[in-house]
């Protein structure tokens, strides 16, 4: 059955699924892929099909925010999609993390509204361990800089209290923040689906981060490398756990 915002259905055949939040990142992944072709076009739910070493892979964007993440989740699980790693931007919140390193989120502070729709906020946010060392390995060939703890997703952008907030949650331990990694991991595990986030840092803790963001679109060169860097992680982790999963 064609799904209502994804448009798409069971007739697919895709077991993993690569979810950026920006839709013009789809076209950046669709040059890492084989047999490239472009599937739906609505919203902000921009998707592709294709390979990488032999493994089918469904790209889909999510846009900005825990609600629109989780409609995709829900959607993607009825179309038989059994993984997903979300390929996103952050803020950092720890002085240590430069511009374009990866942060592999173990877990998210559940500080968004989505993920506190479907279960109270005493329930964890954690990533599939399997999938996410996946991910952890992949970059660690590729060479990239990385970091792995907590994120923290919250719920909007801009608003009075963000650098208080920032704040206390660097203060925790807390490496980056964004606002989709808590909704996907609580709605991936209350389906049963697996899930791993990785996010490419785009300021630096301290910063501006209207600033920031606005270098990062104008595709500032770390921050770009970073982009480059999270997208091969993913597809390389994506063919690492196919191999693990057929070999069980």
């Amino acid at each position: 059955m064609k799904q209502a915002h994804i448009m798409l259905d069971e007739t697919l055949g895709i077991k993993y699924a690569l979810m950026p939040g920006d839709p013009g990142r789809i076209r950046r992944i669709g040059e890492q892929l084989e047999n490239v072709r472009q599937l739906e076009n609505n919203r902000e739910f921009f998707s592709i099909r294709g390979s990488y070493k032999g493994v089918d892979i469904l790209a889909i964007s999510t846009g900005i925010g825990g609600c629109s993440a989780g409609i995709a989740v829900e959607e993607l699980k009825n179309i038989g999609v059994k993984a997903m790693i979300r390929i996103g931007s952050c803020g950092a919140l720890q002085k240590d993390i430069g511009l374009g390193e990866l942060i592999f989120a173990q877990a998210a502070v559940r500080d968004d509204g989505a993920s506190k729709a479907y279960v109270p906020d005493i329930f964890p946010a954690c990533a599939h361990r399997e999938l996410l060392n996946c991910c952890v390995e992949a970059a660690q060939a590729l060479g990239a800089a990385w970091h792995e703890g907590i994120v923290h997703s919250h719920e909007s952008f801009y608003h009075e209290e963000n650098e208080a907030q920032s704040a206390y949650w660097s203060s925790k331990g807390v490496l980056g923040a964004d606002m989709e990694t808590a909704a996907l991991y609580t709605i991936a595990r209350l389906r049963g689906m697996k899930a791993a986030s990785i996010l490419n840092n785009v300021v630096l803790y301290g910063q501006d981060t209207a600033d920031s963001i606005g270098d990062y679109t104008q595709g500032a060169q770390l921050t770009a490398r970073g982009e480059t860097l999270e997208i091969l992680s993913a597809l390389e982790a994506f063919v690492l756990f196919d191999r693990k999963e057929n070999s069980k």
